[in-house]
């Protein structure tokens, strides 16, 4: 097996029963190459990292934007489907014209206004990189960095890495030097949970998130509009043309933004005469989480669940964060082709983004994004997957 590759201990015999060959045989898994991306750039060597539970379930990272590559779920088939987009090679990656398919994004996640924030009494200025506007960190930004890892197996056994990375004074016009990390977990569970914390020498404003397009249908052959979603939020924040949040929280009820009950993603997003729909092209917004909890994640709430019928796989987003921004995919074109040939067609992959609300130094009413000396920011997001 390769160098890189992390099995919890019941997993030990799959291990050497498959040993030579590149997936777990019988199951349809067809694991990325650690060779593809052994790759240096910016001086910093790109790497492959796998992690597979006793289940089967299989995710791979690559800290080239410390990105989710691929994550091998249970199906209803009894097969196993990739639900997540991405590329074949850390070439691909670097060459890709949507930089944002699996990374971690930041300092700041989603939009900032003219790029401009205060902090302090005193105004910064952010490189801009859409419609004069900030979004996810700057062209620059932590999906683009190649992150330092390391592989271990944590104090319950499950296999994990842990992603760091040095964010210096000034990059992208974002004040003090900042020490992030991200730990990816895999649990018996069949979750993945996103660990991050962070420091910094001087005040500064944070907001990271993990920018997975997800298809729980496992190939972008077949539009996401079938998956039936749910997320626990009665209100959103409306935006203005460019996408910036106005300021506003607003009701849900009523309105194609209401998804307290699971509803397919497709059944109303192109309804005309309704205006933030019109100004995204579809669902590109932040909802207020209701922080309703489950019973089942200690110091998280419960942010969405998705199922696909046709597979059988549901997906549910716990999290501590105040926000869940939900992309449709809408912006997809088919010009681009990802891994095993999938063509990245429209609607063919989802966002759901953990986070702050955009624009939130720039709304008194918002949730603080900043953080100072001697303060850590923490972040505790689960992605758990199971068959309905």
């Amino acid at each position: 097996m390769t160098r890189n590759l992390i099995r919890s201990a019941a997993a030990a015999l799959l291990a050497v029963t498959c040993a030579g060959c590149c997936g777990n045989k019988g199951t349809g898994i067809e694991l990325l190459q650690e060779e593809a991306f052994n790759k240096t750039a910016d001086g910093k060597v790109i790497s492959l990292y796998t992690l597979e539970n006793s289940n089967g379930m299989t995710v791979q990272l690559t800290n080239y934007g410390a990105r989710i590559a691929a994550l091998w779920v249970p199906s209803s088939d009894g097969s196993f489907k990739d639900v997540v987009w991405g590329y074949d090679s850390a070439d691909a990656y670097l060459n890709a014209k949507d930089k944002y398919s699996g990374p971690v994004v930041g300092r700041y996640g989603n939009r900032i206004k003219d790029g401009k924030f205060t902090l302090d009494g005193k105004e910064y200025q952010l490189t801009v990189n859409e419609n004069g506007n900030q979004l996810h960190g700057g062209k620059g930004g932590f999906s683009t960095r190649i992150w330092d890892a390391e592989q271990f197996t944590d104090a319950a056994g499950n296999p994990a890495v842990k992603m760091t990375l040095l964010s210096k004074d000034g990059e992208e016009g974002y004040p003090g030097n900042l020490t992030i990390s991200v730990t990816y977990t895999l649990t018996p569970e069949n979750e993945v949970v996103i660990d991050y914390n962070a420091t910094t020498d001087a005040p500064t404003i944070l907001n990271p998130t993990s920018h997975v397009y997800y298809n729980l249908h496992g190939t972008s052959a077949k539009s996401t509009d079938s998956h039936l979603m749910t997320i626990y939020a009665d209100g959103y924040t409306p935006t203005d043309a460019e996408l910036i949040p106005t300021g506003e929280i607003a009701p849900v009820e009523g309105t194609p933004m209401d998804f307290r009950t699971a509803t397919a993603i497709g059944a109303r997003m192109d309804t005309p005469d309704f205006e933030p729909l019109r100004l995204g092209k579809g669902y590109d917004h932040n909802w207020v989480l209701n922080k309703t909890t489950d019973g089942t994640h200690t110091g998280a709430h419960i942010a969405a669940e998705v199922y696909e019928p046709g597979t059988g796989i549901v997906m549910k987003i716990y999290t501590d964060q105040p926000g869940l921004q939900f992309y449709a995919g809408q912006g997809m074109d088919g010009k681009e082709t990802g891994k095993r040939g999938d063509i990245h067609n429209v609607r063919s992959g989802i966002a759901l983004e953990t986070q702050n609300f955009p624009d939130a130094p720039n709304h008194e009413n918002f949730p603080s994004s900043v953080l100072r000396p001697g303060e850590t920011y923490t972040q505790h997001t689960v992605y758990a997957f199971s068959l309905k």
